[in-house]
Order: C-alpha cells, then sequence, then structure tokens
C-alpha cells in the first residue's frame, strides 16, 4: 500500500526549472501507464503559468545600461571618424605628429614609459607617415567594438 502512495506522490511531484519556465513533470513516463498519466498530467495543467522575475537580479537594467554605454561609445567613434582629420590630422587644427613630437623631445628623445606616461595614446606604437590613416582605422575599430 505504501508503494502505491509514493508512486502516485511521485508521479505528481513537479520540478520548477530555473528562469521562470513552466512546471515540468520529473521524467517519470517510462512506467506502464505513461500515456495515461501524461494525459491527465497536460489536461490537468494546461494552463498558461505566469513566470515570475526573480527579485534581486537587475538583469534587464543591466543590459539596458550596457547597451547605452555602447551606444554612447559608438556615437563618440563616430563623431572621431568624421573630425579627427579637421582637428588632429596632418593639415588640422593641431596636429597630433607634432604633439608627439615635442612630447618625445620634452621625455629625452625616446617612445618609452616616461612618453606613455606623459601621454597615453595607441599612437606612440604607430607608424607616423600616415597619421590621418591611423587616426581612421582608431575611430573605425572603436566602432566596430
Amino acid at each position: 500500500m505504501a508503494s502505491s502512495s509514493e508512486s502516485s506522490e511521485n508521479s505528481e511531484s513537479f520540478l520548477r526549472k530555473r528562469r521562470g519556465d513552466p512546471l515540468v513533470s520529473d521524467g517519470l513516463s517510462h512506467d506502464s501507464c505513461s500515456a495515461t498519466v501524461q494525459d491527465e498530467d497536460s489536461t490537468k495543467y494546461d494552463k498558461k503559468v505566469g513566470v515570475s522575475l526573480r527579485t534581486g537580479t537587475y538583469w534587464l537594467t543591466r543590459i539596458v545600461l550596457l547597451r547605452a554605454i555602447a551606444f554612447i561609445y559608438f556615437v563618440a567613434f563616430t563623431v572621431a571618424y568624421n573630425q579627427n582629420k579637421q582637428l588632429i590630422g596632418e593639415k588640422g587644427l593641431m596636429p597630433c605628429k607634432d604633439y608627439l613630437r615635442s612630447v618625445k623631445r620634452y621625455v629625452g628623445g625616446k617612445i618609452g614609459m616616461e612618453a606613455l606616461a606623459y601621454t597615453p595614446t595607441v599612437l606612440w606604437f604607430m607608424d607616423w607617415n600616415d597619421m590621418d590613416a591611423n587616426l581612421d582605422g582608431i575611430a573605425l575599430a572603436g566602432m566596430a567594438l
């Protein structure tokens, strides 16, 4: 008698998956009356189960914040792509090639840790012959990322 009551309890026990999925059976459908149990279960639980969100996860806030920051960076790199040549390009208002040369002279003529600490930029490691292409490449890489 105890085994029949245990099997009925096991057939009616359900587990809730993480992330708020509807109720799912334990997987006890391997016995001989699996078709009848599944039919009873499907008619018994046909109602839609509301998905409840877990508190304290901030998943929506995280998604919105990261996408907003990514959009801000995309706009900033787009503006840099459009204005770098006019502002700091080879024929711009203040050419960055001249500025980097003056920093190099100031720190002793070498591109080392002092130059990187004074002016931290990736341009130290690039070829300075075509500075406009370097600036465009940096802006396009930032937009792609």
